[in-house]
């Protein structure tokens, strides 16, 4: 049973105070978030690493209160510390991945090939921390939400929610398809997060929204496997607005194609890049801020569960604004999932 914990919720942010400002402990808590720091594959812009840490310090300046979800914080929401195992392993790795990265993706030397398995190893121990911190969390009742770091880190966490929830689906909201397979030569590349899920795991469904950044093989796939996969590629999204249909349509024609219990997975570049800039690998067009809250709502409202959640590729840039974007889809994103889980809210 959650401890009552007591607070002003009005009020600022307590000193030591955990994300978004509450005060619970992991024991209090529904929700937990797993901190991911880990961006070892990223090839072109950096920085999703410290993703975790600048969404946490930005949550403070979010008011709790929500129009359509009220209290649903008080079901408890913990984020634990960021893991400095993992950190320093992402430092290496990285430095490791970039003689590889710069020659195109190409292990030619010994040297390189070397460095090339130290990288696929230290992925595989990321994966294998995701997955037993996940697992944990869910053996225990509550709700793991992972905050990444570059698209792969959710792979072990999604294994973990697999093995709970075999009938789910997952609703991938992305810039990229994320289907390529060991991109430059990296099994566990941030753009082969769901050619791993589809090949390696018993997903019945992917569901992807806002893809607008894809290559030939990734588009092979979707069509080969219509059965698992279904696109709402960004170009057909586009056309239907400007044709006259509504977003709220469109958002039911995307959710009757997800099973009840649905596991989010969230690229923040899914986003219009004015609400991102700073992210790894930002593409112009994208959804807008509303727009992805109207989906992720829709889906509760729909009847299906959020059983899960994960958030990626948040960049702390020259300002704040990356951080203050991802803090407060995170928010919403928490709040969302607690309700379709708990009921707990309005």
């Amino acid at each position: 049973m959650t401890q009552e914990v007591k607070f002003d919720p009005n009020g600022p942010a307590q000193k030591g105070a955990g994300v978004f400002g509450l005060p619970f402990t992991e024991a209090q808590s529904q929700l937990v978030l797993l901190p991911v720091p880990w961006e070892a594959t990223t090839s072109y812009g950096g920085g999703t690493s410290k993703g975790p840490q600048s969404i946490r310090e930005a949550s403070l300046q979010i008011d709790l209160f929500d129009l359509e979800l009220g209290n649903f914080y008080e079901a408890g929401i913990f984020m634990e510390k960021i893991p400095p195992q993992i950190l320093k392993l992402n430092t290496t790795a990285k430095k490791a991945a970039q003689s590889i990265i710069k020659s195109g993706g190409v292990a030619k030397t010994a040297p390189q090939k070397a460095a090339l398995k130290k990288v696929n190893a230290a992925s595989e121990v990321v994966n294998k921390y995701v997955y037993e911190k996940t697992k944990k969390i869910l053996d225990s009742g509550k709700v793991a939400g992972l905050v990444g770091g570059d698209h792969s880190t959710p792979y072990g966490a999604i294994e973990a929610y697999l093995e709970k929830y075999p009938k789910m689906g997952i609703l991938h909201v992305d810039a990229h398809a994320d289907l390529r397979e060991a991109y430059e030569g990296f099994q566990d590349s941030h753009a082969s997060i769901m050619f791993n899920v589809i090949h390696k795991t018993r997903l019945a469904k992917l569901v992807q929204v806002g893809i607008r950044d894809f290559c030939q093989e990734e588009f092979d796939l979707i069509q080969n496997e219509k059965g698992r996969i279904k696109t709402f590629f960004d170009e057909d999204l586009s056309r239907a607005k400007h044709s006259g249909q509504s977003w709220m349509a469109i958002c039911k024609d995307i959710i009757s194609q997800l099973p009840q219990e649905v596991y989010l997975s969230f690229d923040i570049d899914g986003l219009d890049p004015k609400l991102c800039p700073s992210t790894g690998t930002p593409v112009p067009g994208g959804l807008e801020f509303q727009e992805a809250v109207t989906l992720i709502k829709e889906v509760v409202k729909s009847g299906r569960r959020i059983v899960g959640f994960d958030l990626n590729e948040v960049a702390p840039g020259k300002t704040e604004w990356d951080a203050n974007v991802g803090a407060r889809l995170l928010f919403k994103i928490c709040g969302w999932c607690l309700r379709s889980l708990t009921g707990k809210g309005h």
